[in-house]
């Protein structure tokens, strides 16, 4: 099945060159070898001939490009760097690349995000970290011009983690203070505050610098406190500090207060049940 397979494959991929290299109309001798190399991809995907696959894959993304059709092009280098994902991680970011302009291009903004996350993953997959946090950077950005913002705050914790094993301490703490900050306005977020609270404070510890770890210490368990206590009073006052120490926008200040005006219409309700 395999040997058969791979025969039929390359049968296909010598069809699309026929086309390519006879007389025709130029779109219409594109097209023609565009479908051939599709069934030629097809095959050797299914005899699990990857690397052949991701080089037919490229070439159907060079007919795509002649065509004029970016989309499709970016496409068929996605399927390119699927295959070579299998064989070969280096010529798999280089697929990706190629699709993560082409995306760019045709403004197809949240296609490059999820494709540049997907580099910054086979990057760390390496160990290559300063590697990683470029492209993972790179997708938060896009994705939050596409507002999937929590797209973006996974890339950025990624970064977060990266830069704290890389001994960057003060931009893991800045991402991870950001993202709690950002959670504060979410009833359904608030609840990890916490979490990135502690991870910022274990990367405070790292720097010892006794100063900001004493600071950020105080601040980060006034936060957390008033959280769980739903004290109204007490979360308005740290929130006022915390806003003095790195200003709100007022649409993030809005929502402060709208969890606020939830904690104390929590606060009456349990006062009418006792």
């Amino acid at each position: 099945m395999t040997s058969e397979q791979i025969a039929r494959g390359e049968e296909f991929e010598k069809k699309a060159e026929k086309k390519i290299n006879g007389w025709g109309l130029f779109s219409s001798k594109y097209e023609d070898a565009a479908d051939f190399y599709e069934k030629s991809a097809n095959s050797f995907k299914l005899a699990k001939a990857w690397d052949k696959a991701a080089a037919v894959y490229i070439k159907l993304a060079g007919c795509h490009i002649k065509l004029e059709s970016k989309h499709e092009a970016a496409s068929a280098y996605v399927d390119a760097a699927n295959s070579y994902k299998k064989i070969s991680p280096k010529e798999a970011i280089s697929c990706f690349e190629q699709a993560v302009n082409l995306f760019s291009e045709i403004g197809r903004l949240n296609m490059a995000a999820r494709y540049s996350k997907e580099i910054g993953e086979l990057y760390e997959a390496e160990q290559d970290f300063p590697q990683a946090i470029v492209y993972l950077e790179r997708a938060a950005d896009l994705f939050q011009s596409e507002e999937v913002t929590t797209s973006a705050n996974q890339c950025k914790l990624k970064v977060a983690q990266f830069a704290a094993q890389m001994e960057q301490y003060p931009k893991a703490v800045e991402i991870y203070e950001e993202i709690a900050r950002q959670s504060l306005n979410n009833n359904l977020l608030k609840y990890s505050v916490k979490g990135y609270l502690l991870n910022a404070g274990l990367c405070q510890l790292c720097k010892a610098d006794v100063v900001a770890i004493t600071n950020s210490l105080e601040k980060y368990q006034d936060l957390a406190a008033a959280i769980d206590e739903e004290d109204v009073t007490k979360f308005t006052d740290v929130v006022k500090e915390f806003d003095s120490m790195t200003r709100l926008d007022a649409w993030k200040t809005t929502l402060l207060l709208r969890v606020k005006e939830a904690l104390k219409a929590k606060e009456l309700e349990e006062d009418d049940l006792t």
